[in-house]
């Protein structure tokens, strides 16, 4: 692995540390999350508005500029979204 990916991976897991630790001090924020996904995921350009609700009510800042965490993060809300129509 060249140095710069290696780099861009601790980055990341450097940024999901913090997210993780969000999360566990501040159960609301999942929960919040999540229904801020599921009002908005048919909508246009639905991952901008759902990091900008996000962002606006709940400790996790999601940038303009997203990161591999950040795009990660919305593609697990679309994922539990997805299980959760599954279900019925």
């Amino acid at each position: 692995m060249s140095s710069s990916a290696e780099s861009r991976q601790a980055r990341m897991i450097d940024e999901l540390r913090v997210f993780i630790k969000k999360v566990l001090s501040d159960p609301t924020i999942a929960v919040k999350s999540v229904e801020i996904a599921r009002k908005h995921r048919n909508e246009q350009n639905a991952n901008e508005v759902i990091a900008r609700e996000i962002s606006a009510n709940t400790t996790i800042r999601i940038p303009e500029n997203w990161s591999e965490a950040d795009h990660m993060f919305l593609d697990i809300l679309h994922e539990v979204l997805d299980d959760e129509e599954a279900l019925y």
